[in-house]
């Protein structure tokens, strides 16, 4: 069996079922643009979604020096907190 070491990222909505109870057609919407926000941060930061059920992601990263720039990209755009969608997605650089 091959082994390799990587670095694990998981994140997930928080209230998600309280959010989908209030509005399942914009918790859904909603989810959907952060979740491709975010991979596309975890690509950029040499990282690779292995799987997205739910509220959930989870990605790889080769190594935690490789993982630590999306953590600081994430705090940077504040992606842990409620904001405007549209204006959040303005603000990444693509």
């Amino acid at each position: 069996m091959e082994r390799k070491l990587v670095a694990i990222f998981s994140a997930d909505v928080q209230g998600y079922s309280r959010l989908m109870g209030d509005d399942e057609e914009v918790t859904v919407r909603t989810l959907t643009e952060y979740r491709g926000i975010v991979a596309s941060l975890i690509q950029q930061h040499r990282g690779r979604v292995i799987d997205s059920p739910g509220d959930n992601l989870l990605a790889e990263f080769v190594s935690v020096v490789e993982q630590v720039p999306l953590l600081l990209s994430m705090q940077q755009y504040r992606l842990w907190q409620p904001v405007h969608l549209p204006k959040l997605m303005a603000d990444i650089p693509r």
